[in-house]
């Protein structure tokens, strides 16, 4: 009976340990490490132990300040709580590299630096890699080393194959996979290549730029926190384009749409190169992060603005899954909402705190021409000046990257004939014995257009002679001068030390990493000659620095205007544009004005007369349509858009002002063959004849939606100029000059008259012709009665 009751017990001991989780011996995870309020994905997991960095978020934050604040009425959730998978890509040409990573030559290994979201836990990673391999590398049946944050991947071979690029996949474990990661690719056979000089085009592997990385993660709540912002609505880590919603009440505002495009423009500051576009929600929450603009007790998709009589921020859980958070930017008024988006945009909010009351704000206001990323005009500007933090103009070893220096300028710059703009450039080459000086230089590039090699040694038969008997004939200066047409809105110097080697020189100082070639800090390029002057409409200078609206880089001297009941489309376009305009810029719209409708009276009209104005519609907006094109050279209907056709008035005075370049005919045979659009069209404005008008319009939602990957493309910006530009998918960008320019910018009035002199040469010989004519009439009358009084001196009396 003992040894059975033994016997019961050890069973009922197994029973208890089978059904028991097993508990692995490490219960630390990824999620352990980051301070959030969610469980790991996996739920088989244990709850992790906090780490001294873990910082508990509270569900009901206390407020900032004692103003009290009603909380938002949440709309019916769903009671199920999940934690979302992402599905992601990102490509070499995302993390930096759009041409690529050539291996080839001494540079037989490189790396890149990608950085992902904070918020996401990688599950799943795969490497889809797209290599183009040379015959002859082919040829010696080598293998390519990956590593990943120091740990290695694999290798691929490098040998020959059907196709001009190979395609391998790699699976990556994904706990490599961080917010700060590191991808390198070294050649295997790099000692025996490494001698082999003069043959870097013979032996080249290049990592193409469409190799990507496909992830697949789970997003982590990070809490109902200001202090957080812009995440979780955009992270910096992300090298991505970002895609951030926006929802209004059933009932928007011109107020909310202006505070909006404030928060938008932002954005667009932070995003940078990675690009981000808005969609606009009339009275309906976003399914993920969303940001909410309207009045207080306004609704939108069932969840109430709380009751507030200052302007607030206020963060909360998405009511479909708290996992996501909407941010709530309440108002009464066009100067609270104003307020409340501006001060968002300056953050520097305490930690946990998930709603706040906004005092009045003083908001600065632009001067022409001070957009923080546009290069000064007032002075020279050093190089140094224009290098992000994370650069430098110091290059070490034989190979390396080329030195870039980009700057954005003002689009309107202008100089006469003749005139040059000075740069100075002050270059330093490492000073060792088997350099091969002769053969080594300086490469400079400005906007893909060579510009010089400068030597190592001054040029010249005396300088030679002097260099051969022991003398210093380093050249360490040289001042270039850049031709005016080379300067664009968006500008790269690049700088590149080719450092050739002596024969003699041992195979080991090709991967000398201890020599140095910099260019020095008083380097510069000096702008101030230059003036703002440029003939209005040009679309070339709207689509590559919001230009002219930028000339005050807050809008302060823009309306931006939509038709009287604008669609989720049309507001979201807008949204987009001045999100490209804080791009473009370095500065939010802080004091832009949106209008819905064409005013007919009152600080409306008013503040549009004195305006530039930046409109958004499609063709379905027919009356809106027709009355902003009335006194414009375009025509607008139901059904089709067009230009209008010139009165015989207008095509004289176009011919005598020798203004023979006008392509209307064309451009309305083009509107009228063709069914679905987009595009852009600038005129003189009806309100101010000294400010003009530019209208984002397609021929329906769809279309105009397909502005923003328009406007992504380098090649369709580069091809918009005129003052009409028609997109369409089968070819692309068509440009038009339609109507006639007018001069804007800073001119004195004694070289206007020259400037208007070499602008309309024609009317000039014309006007020269007729006044030869009047004189010598005149002239030809007065002498013929002088000859008539001599030869006739007896008719004095008569």
């Amino acid at each position: 009976m003992k040894r059975m009751t033994v016997k019961v017990c050890q069973l009922l001991l197994a029973l208890c340990v089978l059904s028991s989780p097993v508990m692995a011996e490490d219960t630390a995870t990824v999620e352990s490490q980051i301070p959030l309020d969610l469980p790991a994905p996996d739920a088989t997991s244990t709850t992790p132990e906090a780490t001294p960095d873990s910082v508990p978020v509270p569900q009901t934050p206390p407020m900032q300040d004692s103003v009290p604040v009603a909380e938002p009425t949440p709309a019916p959730s769903s009671p199920s709580v999940f934690t979302p998978g992402n599905v992601s890509s990102i490509t070499v040409a995302q993390m930096g590299q759009p041409r690529g990573i050539m291996l080839s030559g001494g540079q037989l290994q490189a790396g890149i630096d990608f950085t992902l979201p904070a918020d996401q836990v990688i599950t799943n990673a795969q490497l889809l890699l797209n290599l183009k391999v040379s015959p002859a590398m082919a040829a010696r049946n080598t293998t390519l080393q990956l590593m990943m944050n120091g740990q290695p991947l694999g290798t691929v071979p490098l040998g020959s194959a059907d196709s001009d690029v190979s395609n391998y996949q790699l699976d990556i474990p994904a706990a490599m996979v961080v917010s700060s990661n590191n991808i390198s690719f070294k050649i295997n056979d790099g000692d025996a290549l490494l001698c082999l000089r003069d043959l870097s085009d013979k032996y080249q592997v290049t990592i193409m730029p469409t190799t990507r990385l496909d992830l697949e993660g789970q997003q982590l709540n990070i809490g109902a926190d200001l202090s957080h912002f812009p995440r979780p609505f955009f992270d910096s880590m992300q090298m991505t384009p970002a895609s951030v919603a926006f929802a209004f009440p059933a009932k928007t505002l011109p107020e909310q749409v202006s505070a909006a495009a404030l928060v938008a423009s932002w954005l667009g500051i932070e995003a940078d190169y990675r690009g981000i576009s808005f969609n606009a929600l009339h009275d309906k929450l976003p399914e993920k992060n969303g940001i909410l603009f309207g009045k207080p007790g306004d609704q939108i998709g069932g969840l109430t603005l709380p009751a507030t009589q200052k302007p607030m921020l206020q963060i909360i859980d998405n009511p479909g899954n708290p996992v996501y958070k909407l941010l709530l930017v309440v108002g009464n008024s066009d100067q609270q909402l104003r307020a409340a988006a501006w001060r968002l945009t300056h953050g520097k909010f305490d930690g946990q705190t998930a709603s706040t009351a906004v005092e009045n704000q003083v908001i600065p206001v632009s001067k022409a021409y001070d957009a923080p990323r546009w290069i000064s005009t007032e002075r020279p500007v050093r190089l140094t000046e224009l290098m992000r933090k994370d650069q430098s103009l110091t290059a070490t070893g034989i190979w390396h990257e080329p030195l870039s220096v980009a700057f954005r300028a003002a689009p309107d710059l202008f100089l006469w004939d003749g005139d040059t703009i000075p740069m100075k450039i002050g270059y330093r080459f490492p000073t060792e014995n088997w350099i091969d000086e002769e053969r080594s230089y300086l490469s400079m590039t400005f906007n893909g257009t060579f510009l010089n090699n400068l030597p190592v040694n001054k040029q010249g038969a005396l300088e030679t002679l002097w260099r051969k008997v022991g003398g210093d004939a380093r050249q360490e200066h040289y001042n270039l001068a850049l031709q005016p047409y080379l300067i664009y809105g968006d500008n790269q110097l690049s700088l590149y030390f080719n450092i050739q080697t002596k024969e003699t020189a041992p195979c080991s100082v090709l991967l000398n990493n201890n020599i140095k070639s910099r260019i020095d800090d008083d380097s510069w390029i000096d702008l101030s000659k230059t003036r703002h002057f440029s003939l209005l409409p040009n679309l070339s200078y709207f689509v590559g620095a919001s230009f002219p609206f930028s000339r005050f880089a807050d809008y302060s001297h823009t309306v931006l205007l939509l038709p009287e009941n604008p669609g989720e489309t049309e507001i979201s376009t807008l949204l987009n544009m001045a999100a490209r305009s804080g791009n473009a810029t370095g500065a939010s719209l802080n004091n832009n004005a949106v209008m819905f409708g064409l005013p007919t009276g009152g600080a409306n009209l008013q503040r549009l007369e004195e305006s530039h104005v930046l409109a958004v519609s499609t063709i379905n907006q027919n009356a809106f349509n027709r009355t902003l094109l009335a006194q414009s050279p375009f025509t607008s209907n139901e059904h089709s858009f067009g230009v209008r056709e010139r009165s015989i008035w207008q095509k004289i005075q176009s011919w005598i002002e020798g203004d023979w370049g006008s392509t209307g005919i064309a451009a309305d045979r083009y509107f009228s063959s063709n069914e679905a659009w987009r595009g852009f069209v600038s005129f003189r404005s009806q309100w101010n004849p000294d400010r003009v008008v530019v209208m984002a319009i397609g021929s329906t939602d769809e279309q105009l939606s397909r502005l923003q990957t328009d406007l992504s493309s380098a090649r369709i910006n580069a091809s918009i100029r005129g003052d009409a530009a028609i997109i369409t998918d089968e070819n692309g960008v068509r440009s038009f000059r339609v109507g006639q320019q007018f001069p804007s910018g800073q001119m004195p009035w004694y070289m206007m008259v020259v400037w208007y002199a070499n602008q309309h040469s024609a009317f000039l010989a014309i006007l020269g012709l007729l006044f030869a004519t009047v004189i010598g009439l005149s002239l030809y009358a007065l002498l013929k009665k002088r000859a008539r009084k001599r030869l006739n001196p007896q008719d004095d009396g008569k």
